[in-house]
């Protein structure tokens, strides 16, 4: 066996050879099947050019995209229980937190941050689906509550971007409880007269939707999301009649009164910009501040 020719040679010949190649280089447009370039849609605060759907976004790029400059505050969240019912199912449900964690690089499913929304101080929190699809939780109930406290105390608008598939299984009861806390939490929100703005994104499902997110003073909807307490297939098993075209989309419960605009997302900041200046009768902003790009 020649050494050199057989091992050596071949082992040289893959290094140099070798490539690496980004997972997310390109994405599929879920409407037309079209491949897009990563990047583009990136920069394009991911909505995918040729169609307009709205992609998902994380907590961390979102407030970026919305706060001057990029520039926010973190808000600390008060600590919970990590896995209370001791649960599992095909795996621990601690095994999947940590799994979630390392995706996200966040602690639970909601992210509070404060800082100035063309020129005006606010405190937003947001629900990123990638961990465990937004399932609320303890704590990402307590973050809920965190924010709305922050507000209250700090005298700012309060916006919410809602976006989950429900109650977090995997607490059992203790998931189904943070309903009626967040509802009290919004309760003290509506009591200092602060203004509590939602937006609906790409899915609000289950419990968060039997709460937090439709106690808006102002209910504002991605374009194209899908918005209810059970899905439309739930819905159509259970009724045994076919659902109208477009059920529990944006554009036609803004249609039936169940929310009050929906926007794009490029005209978003300066809508919600708009309305936090109506609803706290501050004077007109700078009006002009660019949208920071995304991590």
């Amino acid at each position: 066996m020649n050494w050199i020719s057989n091992v050596v040679r071949p082992k040289i010949r893959n290094f140099l050879n070798r490539r690496e190649t980004p997972e997310n280089l390109w994405i599929k447009d879920p409407e037309t099947g079209q491949l897009v370039f990563y990047k583009d849609v990136e920069a394009n605060q991911f909505v995918i050019p040729a169609s307009n759907y709205h992609m998902r976004m994380s907590a961390t790029a979102r407030l970026k995209s919305l706060f001057d400059n990029g520039e926010y505050e973190e808000i600390a969240v008060r600590e919970v229980a990590l896995d209370p019912l001791k649960f599992r199912d095909e795996r621990r449900y601690a095994d999947r937190l940590k799994d979630a964690r390392t995706k996200t690089g966040m602690q639970d499913a909601v992210k509070v941050g404060f800082g100035k929304l063309d020129a005006l101080p606010v405190t937003v929190a947001v629900q990123d689906f990638d961990f465990m699809g937004g399932s609320l939780g303890m704590a990402a109930a307590e973050a809920v509550i965190s924010g709305m406290e922050t507000a209250v105390s700090r005298k700012t608008p309060f916006i919410m971007f809602a976006a989950s598939g429900g109650a977090r299984m995997q607490e059992g009861i203790l998931s189904l409880m943070q309903l009626p806390r967040t509802t009290a939490a919004v309760l003290a929100l509506r009591e200092a007269k602060k203004p509590y703005i939602v937006v609906l994104t790409n899915p609000t499902t289950g419990g968060v939707t039997a709460s937090y997110a439709m106690l808006g003073d102002v209910h504002i909807a991605e374009p194209g999301a899908l918005i209810g307490f059970a899905g439309p297939r739930v819905i159509e098993q259970t009724i045994r009649e076919k659902l109208p075209e477009g059920f529990q989309r944006a554009e036609y419960l803004e249609k039936h009164g169940m929310v009050d605009m929906v926007v794009h997302r490029h005209k978003l900041r300066g809508v919600l910009a708009d309305l936090c200046r109506v609803l706290t009768k501050a004077p007109a902003g700078q009006g002009n501040l660019p949208v920071a790009a995304h991590a």
